[in-house]
C-alpha cells in the first residue's frame, strides 16, 4: 500500500518532471560550473522551475501532459544552448544569440565537433517520450493527470519559488562576471535577468565621448614627433587577417619542424608583437573586420556587423580613402554571410570580393581554398595598383578555420602520435597549411612588383584553441607547446607584424596591443592625422602602456593591461590576473582604477556608436 501511494505521488507531473529536470541541472552544472556546490545549482535552479510548473497547473490542468513535455523541451534546449555555446565562447548564452541562428548551418562543422555524445542526454527523456507519446498506456496516464491540484498548495509553491528566484536574482545582480551571475542565480533566473538587465540599462550620453576623454581613460598621452611618422607615406596597405591564428605558431617548433615558417620568418625580421590580443565577441572574423577597421569595441550583446552594419562608422576604409586611396575587402565567403555587405557598406569600403569572385574551385571549409584566395587577390591587387593610385586591401582568410579538419590533400606537416585525432593536432595541420598559402602569396607579391612598396600588416582574428572546448589530453599538449599552463594569457594571444620594406627591421616590441590599434598605428606609418577622429585605440610605435577592455570569451570586467590579463570575480575584489609569463594568477599587477576605466572605455565606445546615423 505504501509504495503504491509513492507511486501515485511520483507520477504527479509535477514531481515527475521535477526530478527530470534536477537531473538536467547537474549535467549543466557538470560542464559548465564544475567547480560550484551541487546544492548550490539545485537551491538557485528548482524555484525557477517550479515557478512554470505552477503556472501550467494553474492555466492548463486539462492538458498539463502535452504543456509540460512542451515546457520540458523548451528548458532543456536552454540548457543545451548554455552549455554548447559555453564550450566554445566560455560566456553563458542569452536571448541576444538569437540573432545569430542563421549562421549555424554555415559553421555547423564547428558546432557538431563541440557536441560531446554525453551532452545528448539532456534529450533522452523527451526523446522517449514522444515514442510513447502515442501508446494507449501513455495517453491513459495523461488523461489520469486532467485534474486540479489543490490551489492552495500551488499558490504557496509559487509564491515561495518566485520569491526565492527574486531574491536570488536581487542578491547577485551587482557582480559583474557573468559566469558567477548565472552559477548563483540559476540558469532560468540568469536569463530572465538578462532579459531585464538589457532593457533597463542606462546609455552613457555620447556627448561625453571625446578624444581628451578616451586618452585619459587609456591612460596615454599624444607624441609631438611621433617615430615613423609618415615613412610609409603613398605607399600600399594590405591588412592580412588570418583566419584562428594564435600567437604560439610563431618560432614554435614540434619535433624539430617549424609549425609557421614563413610566419616565423618574417616575425625575425620585421617588427613583431608578442604581446597582442583579440578584442572580438559573438562575430568572431566579422567582429575583427569591424574593430581593426574602426578602433571601436564590439557592442555589449551580439555581433557588430548585425548590430552596427547598417550605421555610417567612421572607420579606417573611409580616412584613407579621403587621402587618395581606393579600398577593398577579399573573402572566400558569400558577402551576406555575418551580414558582410551590410557591414562593408558601413565600412566604406569601394569594392568587395568574395565567394562569386572566387568561385567553387578547391574549396576548404566554406569558401575557396587560402591559395586561391591568395593568387586571384595578388592578380586583382596588381590591378588596382595600375591606375596609379596606392590602394588599402583586408584580406581574410578561412582554410584554417574551426574545427580545422583540412582535407588530406592540404596536409603537410607530419603529427607526432601524441598529437593525431585531437584538437590541438588539427589546429596545427590546418595552420601549418595557412602558413605555407600565406608565403606563396608573399611570393607573388615580390614576383609582380608589389612588395617594395606596401606595407603589410598581419594579425590573427581570434584564439583557435579555447581552453574550454579541450579535453585533459588536449591541455596537457599545450602546456607540452608552452612548457607552462595553457591560461587565459596563452589563450586570447595572437600574432601582429607589420612588414615595411625599406623601414621595418628585425624588432621585437613587448608593449601590449590589440585590435583596436592597428588603425591608428597603421595611420601613424602612413602620416594620416586621426586628430578630430573618434577612435580607442592607440600608436603601438609610440606607446608603452596599453588598457584592453575584453568581452565575451571572458566575463565583463575582464581587460588586459601591460602585465597580464585581469579576469573578475564577482566583482574586481576577488579577481585575479594571469601574468604573461605565465605565473600563478594574482591580483597584485592591476588597480581598481584599471578596472574601473576599462568598463568606462567600453561604455563610451557603446554610446559612440550606437548614436551614429545610418548608412545610405
Amino acid at each position: 500500500m505504501k509504495s503504491s501511494r509513492l507511486g501515485v505521488w511520483f507520477s504527479k507531473p509535477f514531481i515527475f518532471f521535477s526530478l527530470i529536470m534536477v537531473l538536467k541541472i547537474l549535467l549543466a552544472r557538470i560542464v559548465v560550473f564544475d567547480s560550484a556546490s551541487m546544492w548550490l545549482q539545485l537551491a538557485t535552479g528548482i524555484p525557477s522551475i517550479w515557478v512554470l510548473f505552477c503556472l501550467i497547473e494553474w492555466f492548463a490542468p486539462k492538458k498539463k501532459l502535452g504543456v509540460y513535455l512542451a515546457v520540458n523541451l523548451f528548458v532543456t534546449s536552454i540548457f543545451f544552448a548554455v552549455i554548447m555555446y559555453y564550450k566554445y565562447f566560455g560566456v553563458i548564452v542569452t536571448y541576444h544569440a538569437l540573432q545569430q541562428v542563421n549562421q549555424v548551418t554555415e559553421v555547423r562543422g564547428s558546432v557538431f565537433s563541440l557536441l560531446h555524445p554525453y551532452f545528448l542526454f539532456i534529450y533522452t527523456d523527451i526523446v522517449v517520450m514522444l515514442l510513447l507519446y502515442f501508446s494507449p498506456r501513455y495517453r491513459a496516464w495523461g488523461r489520469s493527470l486532467a485534474v486540479k491540484e489543490s490551489r492552495v498548495l500551488i499558490s504557496a509553491v509559487f509564491s515561495v519559488s518566485l520569491i526565492g528566484s527574486a531574491t536570488t536574482v536581487w542578491t547577485h545582480s551587482d557582480s559583474i562576471n557573468e559566469l558567477k551571475q548565472a552559477e548563483n542565480m540559476g540558469i532560468l533566473n540568469y536569463e530572465a535577468y538578462a532579459v531585464i538587465a538589457s532593457a533597463t540599462q542606462d546609455v552613457e550620453d555620447p556627448s561625453n565621448v571625446t578624444e581628451e576623454a578616451i586618452a585619459k581613460l587609456r591612460g596615454t598621452q599624444s607624441s609631438a614627433n611621433p617615430l615613423y611618422w609618415g615613412e610609409a607615406k603613398g605607399k600600399n596597405v594590405i591588412i592580412l587577417q588570418l583566419e584562428a591564428a594564435q600567437n604560439f605558431l610563431i618560432d614554435r617548433k614540434i619535433d624539430g619542424r617549424e609549425i609557421a615558417p614563413n610566419l616565423s620568418r618574417l616575425a625575425r625580421e620585421n617588427f613583431y608583437f608578442p604581446h597582442f590580443y583579440q578584442q572580438v565577441g559573438q562575430g568572431n572574423t566579422s567582429d575583427a573586420e569591424f574593430v581593426v577597421n574602426t578602433s571601436f569595441y564590439i557592442p555589449q550583446y551580439g555581433a557588430a556587423a548585425q548590430d552596427y552594419g547598417g550605421l555610417a562608422l567612421p572607420s579606417m576604409p573611409k580616412v584613407f580613402e579621403e587621402n587618395g586611396y581606393q579600398t577593398a575587402t577579399f573573402h572566400t565567403n558569400d558577402v551576406q554571410f555575418w551580414n558582410r555587405k551590410e557591414l562593408y557598406k558601413a565600412l566604406g569600403f569601394e569594392r568587395y570580393y568574395d565567394a562569386q569572385f572566387f568561385g567553387d574551385d578547391d574549396i576548404v571549409f566554406f569558401g575557396a581554398s587560402d591559395e586561391v584566395l591568395y593568387d586571384k587577390t595578388a592578380d586583382e591587387l596588381l590591378k588596382m595598383s595600375q591606375t596609379g593610385k596606392p590602394f588599402y586591401a583586408q584580406v581574410i582568410s578561412m582554410s584554417s578555420h574551426h574545427p580545422f579538419n583540412i582535407p588530406d590533400r592540404k596536409k603537410r606537416f607530419e603529427l607526432p602520435d601524441s598529437y593525431k585525432d585531437t584538437l590541438v593536432g588539427d589546429y596545427i595541420q590546418a595552420q601549418n597549411y595557412s602558413d605555407y598559402s600565406v608565403g606563396l602569396f608573399i611570393d607573388k607579391l615580390k614576383k609582380n612588383g608589389l612588395w617594395d612598396n606596401t606595407v603589410l600588416v598581419i594579425y590573427g582574428d581570434h584564439l583557435g584553441l579555447p581552453i574550454y572546448s579541450l579535453t585533459e589530453h588536449e591541455k596537457k599538449l599545450m602546456e607540452d607547446v608552452y612548457a607552462r599552463k595553457y591560461q587565459f594569457s596563452e589563450m586570447l594571444n595572437i600574432p601582429l607584424l607589420v612588414i615595411a620594406p625599406g623601414i621595418t627591421e628585425p624588432k621585437v616590441l613587448p608593449q601590449t596591443g590589440g585590435q583596436v590599434d592597428v588603425f591608428p598605428t597603421v595611420a601613424n606609418l602612413l602620416g594620416i592625422s586621426l586628430k578630430g577622429h573618434i577612435h580607442f585605440g592607440q600608436d603601438l610605435l609610440n606607446n608603452t602602456n596599453n588598457l584592453l577592455p575584453q568581452r565575451y570569451y571572458l566575463p565583463s570586467g575582464s581587460f588586459v593591461n601591460d602585465k597580464g590579463i585581469f579576469v573578475p570575480g564577482l566583482n574586481y575584489d576577488d579577481g585575479a590576473s594571469y601574468p604573461f609569463d605565465g605565473g600563478t594568477p594574482a591580483v597584485t599587477d592591476t588597480t581598481e582604477d584599471e578596472y574601473n576605466r576599462a568598463l568606462d572605455l567600453l561604455r563610451l565606445s557603446d554610446s559612440y556608436v550606437s548614436h551614429l546615423p545610418k548608412h545610405d
